[in-house]
């Protein structure tokens, strides 16, 4: 096989990584292969054979450059001065077909110096719903890592609940920087390697941003747009600490997410979130506050520290209006509306209080707003009524409010219940109901398999969610 390396990241300083290959498996068999991102990467060749061996780390192909990266990052709050790849493995760059230069990192392919006395492996469950759920949220629009292959290793992962089938995951994005990356050499008072990683940053994701602000500046209105549509989505993420919040505005880290079925603003699924930090309505200001921290780490290099200090200031404080404009934008389509006003805030929020209230569903209450149908999806339907009036008055004056409903709202979201589902038989090693939501969320807006757009039932209800590490 060949794929066409083009590798900038490992020109950097030996300061920002450390060079080592994968750990090879035992028996790598490919479980999972993305034809479709492979031809946008330009990658040749699909011997299933050559793709296990490449993507489950037992070859390393011509012109990869393999390192793991450092980086820093507040967990739930607390600063950790030095954490890094401690599964992963950047394989090297490539530049798409499309013009776009993306990583290509295999996740769970062995120690690293960064591993801090962990195995670097990854069992099969969260290989599968990293693949699943980053390929849906591809299919939605939201800006996300992709998943090219999914590799079961042959050998046993230890963890708390014993052994599980471990696999690899191998990690597409336009890049892998974090917050956290700028933290690591700003903590360490590095400013020589700080300027270099914002120059390097500037050049690969925003080259029409000149000096830190800007960079700042563009990544604040990334990271707004992206939080609202995670929010527009149900979408929690889980765990919003600042090495794994992007640079490039990218959904990164898989791990406890979740998307909703009972809407509820404190909803949390992440098992270690014990406080409800990443809770679904927190995520707003959660990404405010990763955004000081970019903030401060790039105001380290400034000359002019004060007047740097002012500008950061008012860059970081004008972000809640990008995320409550962004969001407004977002669940307006949802329910319709084109052309927003203050007063469809009002008239949004009523909607959400009452399907808080009563448990409703979120995807198919949206869902079933397209068909002028969601009074189903309420108990206290007089409450629903009543708001149904005034929203059906406010449509009016809009252009084809069915059809931006339509584009909007899935019919499919991969629910938590069906992936562990879908975890258990691949585990006994039927991969089927992996390809059925595979093939179902490639397409959320149309409506092709009606069965996954039912919520579970009381007894299918997945009341937490792990990273598992």
């Amino acid at each position: 096989m060949k794929i066409p390396f083009d590798n900038s990241y490992a020109t950097l300083p030996d300061a920002f990584y450390a060079r080592l290959n994968p750990t090879p498996v035992k028996d790598p068999k490919l479980l999972a292969w993305n034809a479709d991102l492979a031809k946008v990467l330009g990658i040749e060749g699909e011997d299933r054979n050559v793709l296990a061996q490449v993507f489950g780390g037992n070859l390393v192909p011509e012109g990869a450059a393999p390192l793991a990266q450092l980086y820093a990052g507040h967990q739930f709050g607390n600063y950790n001065p030095q954490l890094g790849d401690g599964r992963a493995i950047l394989l090297g760059e490539v530049i798409g077909q499309d013009g776009i230069r993306r990583d290509i990192q295999l996740k769970g392919s062995g120690p690293t110096p960064y591993s801090r006395m962990g195995d670097g492996r990854a069992w099969l469950g969260p290989v599968l719903r990293e693949y699943v759920i980053s390929e849906a949220m591809h299919a939605l629009g939201v800006p996300t890592t992709r998943a090219l292959a999914a590799v079961s290793t042959g050998e046993p992962v230890l963890r708390e609940t014993g052994p599980l089938p471990g696999a690899i995951v191998t990690r597409v994005a336009q890049s892998h920087l974090r917050v956290g990356t700028f933290q690591v050499f700003a903590h360490r008072g590095e400013t020589d390697h700080l300027k270099t990683l914002t120059d390097y940053a500037i050049a690969r994701h925003y080259p029409d941003a000149e000096g830190p602000m800007r960079l700042l500046r563009k990544v604040c209105a990334a990271q707004a747009e992206l939080v609202a549509q995670w929010m527009s989505f149900g979408f929690i993420h889980g765990v919003m600490n600042t090495d794994n919040c992007t640079i490039s505005g990218e959904t990164i880290d898989y791990g406890p997410c979740a998307f909703m079925d009972a809407f509820h603003q404190g909803r949390v699924f992440s098992s270690i979130d014990r406080q409800g930090r990443y809770a679904y309505g927190n995520q707003p200001q959660i990404a405010v506050w990763n955004m000081a921290q970019l903030a401060t780490s790039l105001l380290q290099q400034m000359d002019d520290k004060e007047s740097a200090v002012e500008e950061a200031t008012e860059i970081v404080h004008a972000m809640p209006d990008l995320l409550e404009a962004a969001w407004l934008r977002r669940f307006a389509a949802k329910v319709g509306i084109t052309q927003t006003t203050e007063e469809d805030v009002a008239l949004i929020n009523e909607l959400l209080g009452l399907m808080q209230t009563d448990g409703a569903d979120f995807a198919n209450t949206f869902r079933a707003l397209c068909k002028d149908n969601a009074r189903d999806q309420f108990t206290n339907r007089e409450a629903f009524d009543a708001w149904a009036a005034t929203w059906r008055a406010r449509i009016e004056r809009e252009p084809e409010p069915y059809a931006k409903m339509q584009s909007a709202n899935p019919a499919v979201i991969p629910r938590n219940h069906r992936i562990e589902q879908m975890i258990e038989a691949a585990v006994e090693g039927d991969m089927a109901p992996f390809e059925r939501l595979m093939k179902a969320l490639a397409t959320p807006f149309e409506e092709t398999d009606p069965e996954l757009q039912r919520p579970p039932t009381p007894d299918e209800i997945v009341p937490a969610t792990f990273c598992g590490t």
